[in-house]
Formats: structure tokens, sequence, C-alpha cells
């Protein structure tokens, strides 16, 4: 297979901090791929869908809440072995009032402290993210 012809998925994902900076992680049910691990919450992108309004959708369904997308936070590409993966990174808040996250298309959900990301196995997509957080984190 060429690189021309590998698989490429196009997901978005959101940096969801609360009001104690700590970090939302979602951990991936038993039936899907890579189950067990963390990552930031997000999803694939569908045709006609902007990132923004995936990014909406995708929040809804795994975690029951309404977002406000604000700024690309980072772009990243990950090379797995079956695909090649390009995220988008949205920094995002939750509305002051309104439902709280709460595990529905995923296994569970925690708050982390940056401190304590490396704490939690994450997906190899999501690793350089945690890095960067982590090191934000101590440099302040």
């Amino acid at each position: 297979m060429t690189r021309s012809e590998r698989p490429r998925k196009l997901v978005v994902a959101a940096l969801l901090r609360d009001s104690s900076g700590r970090i939302l992680l979602t951990r991936r049910r038993a039936d899907q791929p890579m189950p067990g691990q963390w990552e930031l919450p997000g999803g694939k992108i569908e045709p006609g869908e902007s990132p923004s309004e995936a990014l909406v959708r995708e929040l809804r369904e795994e975690l029951g809440i309404s977002v406000r997308v604000g700024r690309a936070w980072d772009i990243l590409f990950h090379r797995y072995p079956e695909f090649d993966l390009l995220m988008l990174v949205y920094a995002c808040e939750l509305p002051v009032r309104g439902p709280r996250p709460r595990p529905l298309e995923v296994a569970e959900l925690a708050f982390v402290a940056p401190a304590q990301l490396s704490d939690y196995d994450v997906l190899p997509a999501d690793a350089p993210l945690i890095a960067r957080l982590r090191a934000e984190s101590a440099a302040r």
C-alpha cells in the first residue's frame, strides 16, 4: 500500500478544563478499537459538517453536554499502523449553567490535574497533547 492509498481519518477533539484547571479525559469502551485507553473527547467529522459542528455533536452524543467551541488549540498528525490520523483540537468551554459531563458513549470520564495526566494510559495520538499540557502547567 502506498502512502496515497493509506486510509485517512479527520477527527476533532475538545480541550475542556473545569474551574480548577483540570482537563477532561474520556476512556474508550471495551467494544472500541484501543479499548480502555484515555483520550481527549471528540470524534469523526461527518460529511457536510464543519469541525466545530462535529465537535458539538460528538460531545452531546458522548457526554450529554453542550459546549462553546473556541479557537483551534493544536493540530496533530499521527500515523497508526492501519491509518493516518489528522486531529483538530479546539479549546472549549462548558456553559456555567447546564448539564455536567456524564459517560453516555464512553466507558468513563475524569477531570485530571495536568500534573497527573501522565498517570493515564492515553492513545498514542493524544500523547503529544498530554505532554504539551503537562509542560505548560509546569511552566506556570
